[in-house]
């Protein structure tokens, strides 16, 4: 004879950070979990856990799929005599590759869900690796109808409508969701929406870490049916938290857990920044970082950011002189490294510049020194820098902006050197206004100093490349409040000329600009990786051919025309453009 349902029940979210194709880690540390999660009945893990996230190309090899399902069995034994487990895998089944979620319980696999909405747009690549899954019903957990539509299947309202419809009591949305401008509220807002249609509590759960370009800042939330939120869990940070549930006679409810505050934009981009460069080091097993210490503003936010991602012991910062360094900027380096407390040498560039001048001498003779005589110091530069990474180990990290990537005001094989990038997807206003930030304000878990780590100087004087007498950016580009401004605009969001123009902008700049950004695209394809943070990010969100022609007129952009096409059956259908 059945037992009644219960009327309580604990489920622990397990908030945590995976590494990409560490199969047997990864299901060890969903097992420690479990074991942590203090009298829960059901603990559930983020998508595609056991795989990490995005696993991209790695989830079409047949032996991770196996590997993965030997995870899920292995896992499944432990929930014998520990609690049941939600966990996100890869998972064959028919031939076809799936984005799933396994219950596992009482010692075995009781239930799969498969992912319905599969992501085709930004970062996410989905679509071409996984097959959709049917419209799930509820999995009966103990007498409890729970309802796992995974990630994107509450974005839209048909994989939840259909756990409703077929008599589902709690949603619980394992996640994958990386961080971005403004993406908590609107993760939130769907929730929300979800909840209201289906009348059901929720529960998020998202993953923490660095991938790659990609960081995922967890913030995983409750919500219930009535729309409070009784639990919010930290960003940037693994927790394992259990919930506690009632049966009442409107239907499950969540009882007041913790609630952690968020940060604010900036915050969080400095912090995703952070875990960014640590994950991307720690799990690609290198001891340390070096990078070159100029005395501007964009190696000075990187080494803070790498001293508090790493510790001071694991970095390594180098000023690489040459004629056109000035004294301020061999103080300001020296100031900021003392700062910091990294290990710090001076190594002046002169022998090489001078020897690859010589060298090419022969060939340059009757021309003017330009650009190509900067370019070595840069290259110079980079190579110095690689020399020191082979003989130590150490991954270099390179400085620049989403502004200077944009526009190409940055030297290939040089000042590009690098395996990673921190402050990639950050504008030069924004690398001004987190560093200011900085000297304020130490993240929570940040391994630097407390107080000011960047010199005064360095935030308020003229950025400089120093690569001739008296050089400012600003001979060649916008002033960066202006450069930033337009590039937002063309890059996050395809604004047309005409319509940045409308808004005040001087027509010849932005025609200006949009040339530079379109001229680069072959640099940026050469570019280390980098933290994402906004809309679009070079990479992965915004993927323009190298080879191209278009350029934006500068005229007023028509409406979209709708034209009646008929078909070979002569049938007629709407489309939204001309034919």
């Amino acid at each position: 004879m059945n037992s009644s349902p219960p009327d309580r029940l604990a489920i622990a979210i397990a908030q945590l950070n995976p590494i990409v194709g560490d199969v047997s880690g990864n299901a060890d540390k969903a097992h420690r979990a479990a074991t942590a999660a203090a009298g829960a009945d059901l603990v559930v893990l983020p998508e595609l856990f056991l795989a990490g996230y995005p696993p991209e190309d790695l989830v079409l090899k047949p032996a991770f799929q196996a590997a993965c399902r030997d995870a899920v069995e292995n896992l499944a034994h432990t929930t014998q005599s520990g609690p049941a487990m939600l966990v996100g895998t890869p998972w064959v089944e028919d031939g076809k590759l799936y984005n799933a979620a396994a219950l596992l319980a009482g010692g075995r696999l009781a239930a799969l869900r498969f992912k319905v909405d599969l992501p085709n747009y930004g970062v996410f690549d989905e679509k071409r690796v996984f097959v959709p899954g049917p419209l799930p019903g509820p999995i009966n957990f103990r007498g409890v109808r729970i309802g796992v539509p995974i990630c994107e299947d509450v974005w839209g309202p048909e994989p939840v409508e259909c756990i409703a419809e077929t008599g589902g009591e709690i949603l619980l949305v394992p996640n994958a969701s990386p961080y971005r401008h403004g993406i908590i509220d609107q993760r939130l807002s769907a929730a929300v929406a979800r909840v209201a249609e289906a009348g059901l509590p929720l529960v998020y759960v998202n993953q923490v870490g660095g991938q790659d370009e990609l960081v995922f800042e967890g913030a995983s939330f409750v919500l219930n049916a009535d729309r409070s939120m009784p639990v919010q869990l930290a960003a940037f940070r693994e927790e394992v938290v259990t919930t506690r549930w009632e049966r009442g006679s409107a239907g499950w409810h969540c009882l007041p857990g913790p609630v952690a505050g968020l940060d604010d934009r900036d915050r969080a981009d400095y912090t995703a920044c952070m875990l960014g460069l640590r994950d991307y080091v720690n799990k690609n097993g290198f001891p340390g970082v070096v990078l070159g210490l100029s005395g501007g503003i964009d190696s000075a936010l990187c080494a803070a950011l790498a001293v508090d991602a790493l510790g001071a012991e694991r970095v390594r910062c180098v000023m690489l002189p040459y004629r056109y360094t000035s004294q301020v900027s061999l103080d300001d380096a020296a100031g900021c490294a003392k700062a910091l407390g990294v290990q710090y040498d001076i190594v002046s560039i002169a022998g090489a510049v001078e020897g690859l001048e010589q060298v090419l001498a022969p060939l340059m003779a009757g021309r003017a020194r330009d650009i190509t005589e900067e370019n070595l110091q840069a290259r110079a530069r980079g190579t110095l820098l690689m020399g020191i990474s082979n003989k130590f180990g150490l991954m270099v990290v390179t400085t620049g902006n989403k502004s200077e990537m944009s526009v190409g005001y940055a030297t290939l094989y040089g000042d590009m050197n690098g395996g990673f990038n921190p402050i990639k997807d950050l504008y030069k206003t924004e690398v001004y206004r987190l560093s200011r930030l900085r000297n304020g304000w130490k993240p929570e878990g940040a391994l630097g100093p407390a107080g000011a780590v960047i010199p005064d100087n360095i935030l308020t004087r003229a950025p400089t490349a120093e690569l001739r007498e008296n050089q400012t950016d600003q001979d060649s580009l916008p002033p960066y409040d202006v450069l930033d401004a337009i590039l937002e605009r063309i890059v996050e969001y395809e604004r047309p000329i005409a319509a940045i123009v409308a808004e005040g902008y001087d027509r010849d700049t932005v025609m200006k600009v949009e040339r530079m950004l379109n001229l680069a695209e072959y640099k940026r394809r050469q570019a280390a990786p980098g933290v994402k943070v906004t809309l679009r990010n070079f990479g992965r969100d915004r993927r323009y051919p190298i080879t191209n022609r278009f350029r934006d007129p500068g005229k007023e952009v028509p409406p979209p025309r709708t034209t009646t096409v008929v078909g070979a059956a002569g049938a007629g259908y709407r489309d939204a453009y001309d034919v």
